[in-house]
């Protein structure tokens, strides 16, 4: 039983911590920088032919958005699944547009939530008891 119970908390403080980097990372881009010193940090002569200032503007904000929601959807443990999708999409467009600036860019604020997020998707949900969703499959 302990094992057990050490197993269930060890895949609920991953999926918290992960989301909590999520969330604070979403934050800070979306609130703290503002889009527009996040949109001239990309506005490399190279990505101004592919993508117009719009466009990079409102996938910055969808990015930042992105991370803040689905963040504290995993801290809750809520659609647990399609979370880790959309945060995985999001994570591959993040280390394309970085590689496009910069091919040799800094990861510590990348690596972190790329290696927990992987480990979550490689984890089995059964695994996952402490969160939202248990709770409305176990009384719904």
């Amino acid at each position: 039983m302990n094992n057990y119970l050490n197993l269930h908390l060890a895949v609920f403080a991953l999926r918290c911590v992960t989301g909590i980097l999520f969330l604070f990372q979403g934050y800070e881009r979306g609130f703290k920088i503002k889009a527009d010193e996040v949109v001239n940090v990309f506005q490399t002569n190279f990505i101004r032919r592919i993508l117009p200032g719009s466009l990079l503007k409102f996938t910055v904000h969808l990015s930042a958005y992105i991370e803040m929601i689905g963040g504290l959807m995993l801290i809750i443990g809520f659609e647990r699944e399609l979370v880790l999708y959309m945060l995985s999409v999001e994570m591959i467009f993040v280390a394309f547009a970085f590689s496009l600036i910069r091919p040799m860019w800094d990861m510590q604020h990348f690596f972190p939530r790329f290696i927990f997020l992987i480990a979550l998707l490689i984890l089995p949900a059964e695994w996952d008891k402490f969160n939202v969703d248990h709770l409305i499959m176990k009384y719904f």
